[in-house]
């Protein structure tokens, strides 16, 4: 076997045999998770010593998630290789592996040849190029060693280059949940009528274990007897369904009340006015009310007299469709307000500025003259100052859901301050969490203190990070490790509600 001269010492630590792989990392997947380094078993790890120019140039991001990622990644690196040995030769790393940072001979001396570096050379010759050079020395390790070698990049370009030169490569699978046959949004459990009506009467019953084996605890499931009649339910545990308990609608002081207009709605209505769930996480597409709902049973429970918070928090990542527009103006509340809009259109809904008029006045019209009557007035209407002058300008009208943010009772967060703080006794409602990394959820969920209670909302096919997908995005992967712990719990919405032409587009562009 030859050595890695130049790169590695002769007493090289890579593991050679027949079960064995050698994983080269780029930059991005350390970026995307800084704890890969310990997770890819007893393998061979190989970081080409450009992932640390990249790394170097990311780490002075200080407000950002990569910037301290990178920083994290540079700390570990200087604990598992504290000299120029250990570097060269490799270490072993303490779930068998070993770890290596890779200098390729044939990128210092461009004199020297290698069949991998020509046919490189002749598809890829821009060797300048940072990830031209990470499958450079990705296939250096290839052509050196034995054990199959594979790039792994979050980079879909760089998979498609480097299988191009005949070098396998793949994406960080760790933090991916398992790929899965696409169910429907709750599981159907058969009964007889005689069972339903016990069910009914009882509000519990319990499973044959063949029935209760494949549910988890907290899980939503629809009883249903031979003769069509059905009762939705929930899972408690040892065999046992319960009724759910929700009241016929919810509403805040002053505002409009909310109900449930299906099966999903109902199931979520109970998650969320459940004080024993802490924490719920919540699948649906455009407009089938998961703002909306979330939004109303938060300021139901908020607002009562014996509520157990003492406030609703708002927050979703700040990442746009399209091409961004730049920095916005104004405080915290001004420059989130564009990303939280959807919230103020649901509190405007829930708790609108006019009352709703009576049925015998609905069809009652107003000419646009007496509108622009009544509007003239408000303007040029003199207002009492302070020192009891009389003024020309009218004070700007407050809309109802205003006070409460004023208030405190509603809240906005901003993701990037969260880091550090202890959430207690809020409603915290996360937004679009599928635009987030495993890592970023975890982060805001370990935030989350004694008598919180946190609601992840988004919907897995609208992700416009390029660094998660469907599979490996923080609201999938939160579900996916959450389930089944009884303070968890999971709904999906997939009837839309919003509009005909809505839920139209929705399924069909």
């Amino acid at each position: 076997m030859e050595n890695l001269r130049g790169a590695i010492a002769s007493h090289s630590r890579i593991r050679v045999t027949a079960k064995v792989k050698t994983f080269v990392l780029d930059t991005n997947v350390l970026i995307h998770d800084p704890q890969s380094i310990y997770k890819f078993q007893d393998n061979n790890l190989a970081i080409p010593v450009e992932v640390l120019e990249e790394l170097d140039a990311i780490k002075t991001e200080q407000s950002t998630e990569r910037g301290r990622n990178a920083r994290r990644v540079h700390r570990i690196l200087q604990e598992l290789l504290p000299d120029s040995r250990s570097m060269l030769e490799g270490v072993e790393l303490p779930n068998g592996g070993t770890l290596s940072v890779i200098i390729n001979p044939y990128l210092v001396e461009p004199n020297r040849r290698s069949p991998a570096m020509d046919r490189l050379k002749a598809v890829l010759p821009d060797l300048s190029k940072k990830d031209n050079r990470i499958i450079a020395s990705a296939l250096y390790v290839q052509e050196q060693y034995p054990p199959p070698t594979v790039l792994v990049t979050k980079d879909v370009n760089v998979q498609l280059k480097a299988r191009a030169v005949g070098l396998e490569s793949e994406d960080y699978l760790n933090d991916k949940v398992p790929e899965e046959a696409e169910e429907a949004s709750y599981r159907e459990i058969s009964l007889s009528i005689y069972e339903l009506q016990r069910f009914c009467s009882e509000g519990k019953f319990e499973l044959d274990s063949k029935a209760a084996k494949p549910l988890y605890l907290n899980e939503y499931v629809l009883l249903r007897s031979d003769e069509g009649k059905t009762m939705p339910a929930r899972y408690y545990g040892d065999g046992m369904v319960q009724r759910l308990k929700i009241p016929e609608y919810v509403k805040a002081p002053g505002g409009i009340p909310i109900r449930a207009r299906n099966l999903e709605q109902q199931f979520l209505m109970d998650a969320l006015l459940d004080d024993s769930i802490h924490m719920l996480t919540c699948f649906g597409k455009a407009g089938t009310g998961k703002t909306l709902l979330t939004t109303a049973c938060a300021l139901h429970q908020t607002l009562e007299e014996s509520s157990r918070y003492d406030g609703v928090s708002i927050s979703r990542p700040v990442i746009s469709l399209g091409k961004d527009i730049g920095f916005l103006p104004g405080t915290l509340d001004e420059k989130m307000k564009p990303w939280l809009q959807p919230y103020y259109d649901a509190l405007e809904v829930l708790i609108p500025s006019k009352p709703p008029k009576e049925p015998q006045f609905a069809s009652k019209k107003v000419s646009k003259k007496k509108h622009w009557k009544r509007d003239e007035a408000m303007v040029t209407a003199p207002v009492h100052g302070a020192n009891g002058s009389h003024g020309h300008s009218a004070a700007p009208l407050v809309k109802p859901y205003e006070r409460l943010l004023k208030s405190g009772l509603v809240e906005i967060e901003a993701l990037c301050f969260i880091r550090g703080r202890s959430i207690a006794r809020r409603f915290f409602i996360l937004d679009e969490a599928q635009q987030l990394t495993p890592h970023e959820v975890k982060t805001v969920i370990t935030r989350i203190s004694e008598g919180s209670k946190i609601i992840l909302i988004g919907d897995p096919a609208q992700i416009d990070n390029p660094y998660v997908d469907s599979r490996s995005n923080g609201l999938v992967y939160c579900h996916n490790r959450m389930k089944g712990q009884s303070v968890a719990a999971h709904v999906t919405l997939t009837k839309g509600e919003r509009s005909r032409l809505a839920e139209l587009a929705a399924d069909l562009l």
